[in-house]
């Protein structure tokens, strides 16, 4: 089960960095997080890298991914 908490810590601003999902208003997007995370980094290294990020937001740009993957419809074959 996907925790809704993560809505208040996800924030999409058509201005901020091409309207694409943010962390808390921030200038770092769940993208950018994401990426930290795929290319290997430890949520510890992630906190440390950017230590306005708490463990929450990390947590809250994973369930984020995780409900939209759960809406992405793929059509076609």
């Amino acid at each position: 089960m996907i925790p809704d908490d993560w809505r208040a810590r996800i924030t999409i601003e058509p201005g901020k960095r091409g309207g694409r999902p943010c962390v808390r208003g921030m200038r770092i997007t769940v993208g950018d997080v994401l990426s930290y995370l795929a290319a290997g980094m430890t949520h510890a290294e992630v906190l440390d890298d950017f230590p306005y990020l708490t463990d929450e937001d990390i947590r809250a740009c994973l369930a984020f991914a995780a409900e939209r993957e759960l809406v992405t419809v793929s059509v076609g074959g």
